[in-house]
Protein backbone atom coordinates (compact mmCIF):
# COMPACT_ATOMS: atom_id res chain seq x y z
CA UNK A 1 0.00 0.00 0.00
CA UNK A 2 3.10 2.47 0.81
CA UNK A 3 4.09 1.79 -2.81
CA UNK A 4 0.89 3.11 -4.34
CA UNK A 5 0.75 5.68 -1.93
CA UNK A 6 1.92 9.14 -3.18
CA UNK A 7 1.29 7.82 -6.78
CA UNK A 8 -2.44 6.68 -6.75
CA UNK A 9 -3.48 9.62 -4.42
CA UNK A 10 -1.93 12.29 -7.09
CA UNK A 11 -4.66 10.33 -9.44
CA UNK A 12 -7.41 10.67 -6.96
CA UNK A 13 -6.91 14.17 -6.39
CA UNK A 14 -6.86 14.65 -9.75
CA UNK A 15 -10.20 12.65 -10.93
CA UNK A 16 -11.64 14.57 -7.74
CA UNK A 17 -11.22 17.81 -8.79
CA UNK A 18 -12.62 17.00 -12.72
CA UNK A 19 -15.76 14.76 -11.59
CA UNK A 20 -17.05 14.59 -8.09
CA UNK A 21 -15.69 14.78 -4.28
CA UNK A 22 -14.85 11.35 -2.77
CA UNK A 23 -15.47 10.07 0.63
CA UNK A 24 -13.50 10.55 3.57
CA UNK A 25 -10.66 8.58 3.81
CA UNK A 26 -11.08 4.48 5.35
CA UNK A 27 -8.84 1.70 5.69
CA UNK A 28 -4.99 2.45 5.96
CA UNK A 29 -3.72 5.53 5.32
CA UNK A 30 -4.12 7.21 1.98
CA UNK A 31 -6.34 4.74 1.03
CA UNK A 32 -9.10 6.24 -0.80
CA UNK A 33 -13.17 4.86 -0.96
CA UNK A 34 -13.98 5.44 -4.25
CA UNK A 35 -17.48 4.05 -4.31
CA UNK A 36 -20.13 2.16 -1.98
CA UNK A 37 -23.15 0.38 -3.73
CA UNK A 38 -25.00 -1.00 -0.75
CA UNK A 39 -22.85 -2.63 1.87
CA UNK A 40 -20.07 -3.21 -0.64
CA UNK A 41 -17.03 -0.68 -0.84
CA UNK A 42 -14.25 -0.42 -3.24
CA UNK A 43 -11.12 1.22 -2.19
CA UNK A 44 -8.13 2.90 -4.02
CA UNK A 45 -5.19 -0.05 -2.98
CA UNK A 46 -7.99 -2.73 -4.59
CA UNK A 47 -6.21 -1.23 -8.16
CA UNK A 48 -3.07 -1.76 -7.75
CA UNK A 49 -1.09 -3.61 -10.32
CA UNK A 50 -3.64 -1.86 -13.36
CA UNK A 51 -1.17 1.15 -13.79
CA UNK A 52 0.97 0.61 -16.62
CA UNK A 53 4.65 2.26 -16.32
CA UNK A 54 4.76 5.81 -17.07
CA UNK A 55 0.80 6.31 -17.30
CA UNK A 56 0.37 9.80 -16.79
CA UNK A 57 -1.93 11.13 -14.24
CA UNK A 58 -5.02 12.37 -16.61
CA UNK A 59 -4.68 8.63 -18.29
CA UNK A 60 -5.09 7.02 -14.92
CA UNK A 61 -7.83 9.27 -14.06
CA UNK A 62 -9.94 7.70 -17.19
CA UNK A 63 -8.25 4.04 -16.01
CA UNK A 64 -10.03 4.59 -12.72
CA UNK A 65 -12.94 6.48 -13.62
CA UNK A 66 -13.78 3.29 -16.38
CA UNK A 67 -13.29 0.98 -13.96
CA UNK A 68 -15.39 2.42 -11.00
CA UNK A 69 -17.82 2.55 -13.61
CA UNK A 70 -17.49 -1.13 -14.52
CA UNK A 71 -17.51 -2.31 -10.77
CA UNK A 72 -20.90 -0.26 -9.55
CA UNK A 73 -22.54 -1.73 -12.43
CA UNK A 74 -21.36 -5.66 -11.48
CA UNK A 75 -21.91 -4.90 -7.88
CA UNK A 76 -25.28 -3.49 -8.47
CA UNK A 77 -25.90 -6.66 -10.15
CA UNK A 78 -24.50 -8.87 -7.61
CA UNK A 79 -26.59 -7.21 -4.74
CA UNK A 80 -30.33 -8.55 -6.74
CA UNK A 81 -28.66 -11.62 -7.31
CA UNK A 82 -27.79 -12.27 -3.87
CA UNK A 83 -31.55 -10.69 -2.89
CA UNK A 84 -32.53 -13.58 -5.37
CA UNK A 85 -30.82 -16.54 -4.29
CA UNK A 86 -33.21 -19.84 -4.55
CA UNK A 87 -33.71 -21.57 -1.23
CA UNK A 88 -32.50 -24.48 -2.61
CA UNK A 89 -28.76 -23.27 -3.95
CA UNK A 90 -25.65 -23.67 -1.39
CA UNK A 91 -23.62 -20.84 -2.12
CA UNK A 92 -21.12 -21.94 1.00
CA UNK A 93 -20.80 -25.58 -0.34
CA UNK A 94 -20.43 -24.87 -4.60
CA UNK A 95 -17.77 -22.11 -2.57
CA UNK A 96 -16.02 -25.03 -1.33
CA UNK A 97 -16.54 -27.26 -3.85
CA UNK A 98 -14.93 -24.40 -6.38
CA UNK A 99 -12.27 -24.12 -3.74
CA UNK A 100 -11.54 -27.60 -3.71
CA UNK A 101 -11.00 -27.79 -7.21
CA UNK A 102 -8.65 -24.99 -7.84
CA UNK A 103 -6.21 -26.41 -5.35
CA UNK A 104 -6.45 -29.87 -6.75
CA UNK A 105 -6.00 -28.78 -10.14
CA UNK A 106 -3.04 -26.44 -8.62
CA UNK A 107 -1.30 -29.27 -6.58
CA UNK A 108 -1.69 -31.99 -9.83
CA UNK A 109 -0.21 -29.05 -12.18
CA UNK A 110 2.91 -28.72 -9.38
CA UNK A 111 3.06 -32.42 -9.19
CA UNK A 112 3.14 -33.32 -12.72
CA UNK A 113 5.76 -30.13 -13.81
CA UNK A 114 7.95 -31.77 -11.00
CA UNK A 115 7.42 -35.76 -12.18
CA UNK A 116 6.04 -35.70 -15.32
CA UNK A 117 8.85 -37.43 -18.12
CA UNK A 118 7.64 -35.35 -21.49
CA UNK A 119 9.89 -36.63 -23.50
CA UNK A 120 7.97 -40.07 -25.94
CA UNK A 121 10.44 -42.31 -27.64
CA UNK A 122 10.13 -42.95 -31.25
CA UNK A 123 10.23 -47.02 -29.90
CA UNK A 124 7.61 -46.17 -27.65
CA UNK A 125 5.54 -43.78 -30.32
CA UNK A 126 5.86 -46.67 -32.92
CA UNK A 127 4.39 -49.10 -30.10
CA UNK A 128 1.70 -46.92 -29.68
CA UNK A 129 0.63 -46.76 -33.45
CA UNK A 130 0.57 -50.09 -34.08
CA UNK A 131 -1.70 -50.97 -31.24
CA UNK A 132 -3.90 -48.49 -31.90
CA UNK A 133 -3.64 -47.35 -35.73
CA UNK A 134 -6.94 -48.59 -36.32
CA UNK A 135 -8.42 -45.58 -34.67
CA UNK A 136 -6.39 -43.60 -36.76
CA UNK A 137 -8.97 -43.80 -39.79
CA UNK A 138 -8.38 -40.85 -42.61
CA UNK A 139 -11.27 -38.85 -42.68
CA UNK A 140 -10.51 -37.44 -45.59
CA UNK A 141 -7.84 -37.96 -48.63
CA UNK A 142 -3.91 -37.04 -47.83
CA UNK A 143 -0.98 -36.91 -49.86
CA UNK A 144 2.89 -36.28 -50.30
CA UNK A 145 3.87 -34.16 -52.87
CA UNK A 146 5.82 -31.31 -54.20
CA UNK A 147 4.26 -28.04 -55.16
CA UNK A 148 5.85 -24.70 -56.08
CA UNK A 149 4.36 -21.29 -56.47
CA UNK A 150 5.96 -18.71 -58.45
CA UNK A 151 5.07 -14.86 -59.65
CA UNK A 152 4.89 -14.73 -63.33
CA UNK A 153 6.94 -13.44 -65.08
CA UNK A 154 8.87 -16.53 -64.20
CA UNK A 155 12.74 -15.61 -63.32
CA UNK A 156 15.03 -18.23 -65.26
CA UNK A 157 11.66 -20.17 -65.92
CA UNK A 158 13.91 -22.89 -68.10
CA UNK A 159 16.11 -23.29 -65.16
CA UNK A 160 13.32 -23.89 -62.97
CA UNK A 161 11.49 -26.24 -65.02
CA UNK A 162 14.80 -28.28 -65.62
CA UNK A 163 15.87 -28.54 -62.16
CA UNK A 164 11.66 -29.56 -61.45
CA UNK A 165 11.99 -32.49 -64.01
CA UNK A 166 15.68 -33.48 -62.99
CA UNK A 167 16.57 -36.48 -61.61
CA UNK A 168 20.27 -35.81 -61.21
CA UNK A 169 21.85 -35.81 -57.63
CA UNK A 170 21.92 -32.35 -55.93
CA UNK A 171 19.46 -31.10 -58.55
CA UNK A 172 16.92 -31.05 -55.37
CA UNK A 173 18.93 -28.64 -53.78
CA UNK A 174 19.14 -26.52 -56.77
CA UNK A 175 15.48 -26.75 -57.19
CA UNK A 176 14.98 -25.54 -53.16
CA UNK A 177 17.71 -23.02 -53.57
CA UNK A 178 15.99 -21.32 -56.44
CA UNK A 179 12.80 -21.63 -54.24
CA UNK A 180 14.18 -20.03 -51.70
CA UNK A 181 15.28 -16.82 -53.52
CA UNK A 182 12.11 -16.61 -56.33
CA UNK A 183 9.25 -18.94 -55.06
CA UNK A 184 5.90 -17.26 -53.65
CA UNK A 185 5.22 -20.74 -52.00
CA UNK A 186 7.07 -24.27 -52.02
CA UNK A 187 6.27 -27.68 -50.65
CA UNK A 188 9.64 -29.96 -51.59
CA UNK A 189 9.90 -32.52 -47.93
CA UNK A 190 9.62 -35.94 -49.59
CA UNK A 191 8.11 -37.29 -46.11
CA UNK A 192 5.70 -35.02 -45.19
CA UNK A 193 1.72 -35.68 -45.78
CA UNK A 194 -0.57 -32.85 -46.26
CA UNK A 195 -4.75 -32.68 -46.27
CA UNK A 196 -5.68 -32.86 -49.78
CA UNK A 197 -8.08 -29.95 -48.93
CA UNK A 198 -4.94 -27.94 -48.05
CA UNK A 199 -2.83 -28.48 -51.08
CA UNK A 200 -6.20 -27.91 -53.48
CA UNK A 201 -6.86 -24.78 -51.96
CA UNK A 202 -2.84 -23.64 -53.17
CA UNK A 203 -3.68 -24.62 -56.84
CA UNK A 204 -5.74 -23.32 -58.83
CA UNK A 205 -10.22 -24.13 -58.52
CA UNK A 206 -10.78 -27.33 -60.01
CA UNK A 207 -6.95 -28.15 -60.39
CA UNK A 208 -6.95 -31.46 -57.69
CA UNK A 209 -9.63 -33.29 -56.26
CA UNK A 210 -10.97 -36.71 -54.62
CA UNK A 211 -11.64 -38.00 -57.73
CA UNK A 212 -8.59 -37.25 -59.82
CA UNK A 213 -5.52 -36.94 -57.13
CA UNK A 214 -3.63 -40.33 -57.73
CA UNK A 215 0.16 -41.37 -56.98
CA UNK A 216 2.73 -39.60 -59.76
CA UNK A 217 -0.19 -37.00 -61.15
CA UNK A 218 1.84 -33.91 -62.17
CA UNK A 219 0.48 -30.83 -62.95
CA UNK A 220 1.99 -27.41 -64.36
CA UNK A 221 -0.20 -24.86 -64.73
CA UNK A 222 -0.84 -20.70 -64.36
CA UNK A 223 -3.28 -18.21 -63.56
CA UNK A 224 -3.07 -14.52 -64.34
CA UNK A 225 -0.54 -14.06 -61.22
CA UNK A 226 1.40 -17.22 -60.92
CA UNK A 227 3.06 -20.15 -62.63
CA UNK A 228 2.46 -24.06 -60.36
CA UNK A 229 4.26 -26.91 -60.47
CA UNK A 230 2.81 -29.71 -58.63
CA UNK A 231 3.47 -33.46 -58.35
CA UNK A 232 1.91 -36.71 -56.23
CA UNK A 233 4.53 -38.72 -54.81
CA UNK A 234 1.96 -40.85 -52.61
CA UNK A 235 -2.19 -40.97 -51.99
CA UNK A 236 -3.64 -42.01 -48.69
CA UNK A 237 -7.64 -42.26 -49.68
CA UNK A 238 -10.42 -41.77 -46.89
CA UNK A 239 -10.94 -44.94 -44.79
CA UNK A 240 -7.24 -46.08 -44.89
CA UNK A 241 -5.01 -46.04 -41.98
CA UNK A 242 -3.70 -43.07 -41.45
CA UNK A 243 0.62 -43.16 -41.50
CA UNK A 244 2.34 -42.61 -38.25
CA UNK A 245 3.90 -39.14 -39.56
CA UNK A 246 0.49 -38.10 -40.06
CA UNK A 247 -1.09 -38.41 -36.47
CA UNK A 248 2.07 -38.09 -34.41
CA UNK A 249 1.09 -35.21 -32.86
CA UNK A 250 -2.31 -36.44 -31.68
CA UNK A 251 -0.22 -39.94 -30.58
CA UNK A 252 1.69 -37.72 -28.70
CA UNK A 253 -0.85 -35.97 -26.54
CA UNK A 254 -2.50 -39.32 -26.09
CA UNK A 255 0.53 -40.94 -24.62
CA UNK A 256 1.16 -37.80 -22.20
CA UNK A 257 -2.56 -37.70 -21.53
CA UNK A 258 -2.17 -41.37 -20.01
CA UNK A 259 1.02 -40.57 -18.48
CA UNK A 260 -0.83 -37.85 -16.66
CA UNK A 261 -3.61 -39.96 -15.07
CA UNK A 262 -1.24 -42.89 -14.34
CA UNK A 263 0.95 -40.64 -12.75
CA UNK A 264 -1.63 -39.06 -10.61
CA UNK A 265 -3.21 -42.62 -9.94
CA UNK A 266 -0.01 -43.59 -8.66
CA UNK A 267 0.40 -40.52 -6.01
CA UNK A 268 -2.80 -40.96 -5.45
CA UNK A 269 -2.26 -45.05 -4.13
CA UNK A 270 1.06 -43.71 -2.63
CA UNK A 271 -0.25 -41.22 -0.19
CA UNK A 272 -3.22 -43.42 0.40
CA UNK A 273 -0.84 -46.54 2.01
CA UNK A 274 1.20 -44.35 3.42
CA UNK A 275 -2.04 -42.48 5.44
CA UNK A 276 -3.01 -45.58 6.36
CA UNK A 277 0.46 -46.33 7.73
CA UNK A 278 -0.01 -43.76 10.02
CA UNK A 279 -3.54 -44.26 10.69
CA UNK A 280 -4.53 -41.01 8.98
CA UNK A 281 -7.94 -42.66 8.09
CA UNK A 282 -10.62 -43.50 9.70
CA UNK A 283 -13.92 -44.96 8.14
CA UNK A 284 -16.90 -45.41 9.62
CA UNK A 285 -18.99 -46.96 7.25
CA UNK A 286 -20.09 -50.36 7.44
Amino acid sequence: MAKLGCLLLSIVLLWTASSCELPETQGEENDKLLARVHNISLYLSELEGMFPAQTSSQDSTLIISSYVDRWVKDALLLYEAEKNIPNDLNIDKMVQDYRASLVLHNYEKMMLDQLLDAEVEADELKDFYEKNKEQYQLETPILRCHFIKVKLPVPNSATLRGFWNSKKEGDQQKLINYCTENASEYLLVDSTWYALDEIAGKLPEGTISSKNVRARLEVTNRDNDYQYFFKVLEVKKQKEIAPLSFIEGQARKVIMRQRKLELLEEKKLEMYDLALRRNDIQLFID
